[in-house]
């Protein structure tokens, strides 16, 4: 099954007094290129999770990143005491100033001061260094196995998408090869024209040489080879759809010999439906290019 470097996941979990959330984003890219955001202080975390995304992926610029965040937990509040006095202090402070202003203030409870940031703070209990590391890495393993699902879904209907293209291109190779036969007898007739002035102006000329040039003006007319590499090259395509791995470099080669072959039989062209047939193949070959790069 065909395999896109596209791809998106996503998976929350908690435990041990923490809450975390993966996330994986794959886009296209020559090799595999893995950009990692893990927070600190967990020992291990960072190469496992490299040496395990590595292990399952070939190609793609992947990123993968990890929120972590301790829970709040109910009786978990403690006292700041230093805050406090300085709390106090400066309400203290406060107070004499608004006495010596004439100012007065309602009295202060201590609710409000409980309230005021800092004064109580939330303590979430000590986590299992290894215990966690091992619930995060199992949530990875979870989020990759999706992360490649929905690779494996663009990748059919990439498949899906260049399936259609390759029986397009087909198509307007079949369309290039009857235009060819209808040509045949217009294109005999330019042949013999110009074996006629070459014939007039032999006086002098090396027959061998005269060989040369005919037979290099009936390659230069001649598409037969590119109609037949053109096939080729779509059979090797489906070959590399059905087949195992990661082949995305070897599309990316293909599509380079399919605008070569489609390049030179427009070239040689000469008729109007010839190269209506040969640029209809360009396009169509240029737009499956932009497809094979997604493929892994």
């Amino acid at each position: 099954m065909r395999q896109s470097m596209t791809g998106f996941a996503s998976l929350s979990g908690q435990g041990l007094g923490r809450s975390w959330t993966w996330e994986l984003r794959g886009v296209n890219g020559k090799g595999l290129d893995l950009r990692l955001r893990l927070p600190d202080g967990i020992v291990g975390l960072e190469a496992e999770v490299r040496a395990r995304a590595a292990a399952r992926l070939i190609r793609g610029n992947v990123q993968i990143g990890l929120k972590l965040a301790a829970e709040d937990f109910a009786g978990g509040h403690r006292l700041d005491e230093a805050q406090l006095t300085e709390v106090l202090k400066a309400m203290t402070l406060i107070e004499t100033e608004a006495m010596h202003r004439g100012l007065s203030l309602a009295p202060s409870t201590a609710a409000d001061i409980v309230g005021l940031r800092g004064v109580m703070t939330t303590e979430a209990p000590e986590a299992d260094a290894e215990a966690l590391r091992a619930a995060l890495l199992a949530d990875f393993d979870a989020a990759l196995d999706s992360f490649l699902q929905m690779r494996a879904a663009e990748g059919q209907a990439l498949a899906a998408v260049l399936t259609r293209q390759l029986d397009e291109i087909e198509a307007h190779v079949s369309e290039a090869e009857a235009a060819v036969v209808e040509r045949a007898p217009q294109q005999a007739e330019r042949l013999r024209q110009q074996l006629v002035r070459v014939m007039e102006a032999v006086d002098g000329v090396d027959q061998a040489r005269i060989a040369q040039e005919l037979a290099l003006i009936a390659v230069k007319s001649d598409i037969t080879e590119e109609i037949d590499r053109l096939r080729t090259h779509v059979a090797a395509a489906r070959d590399l759809l059905s087949a195992e791995g990661a082949v995305g470099r070897k599309f990316d080669f293909l599509m380079q010999e399919f605008n070569r072959e489609a390049n030179t039989l427009c070239s040689k062209s000469g008729d109007a439906r010839l190269t209506q047939a040969g640029l209809a193949l360009k396009t169509v070959i240029d737009q499956m290019r932009e497809q094979v790069q997604n493929v892994e």
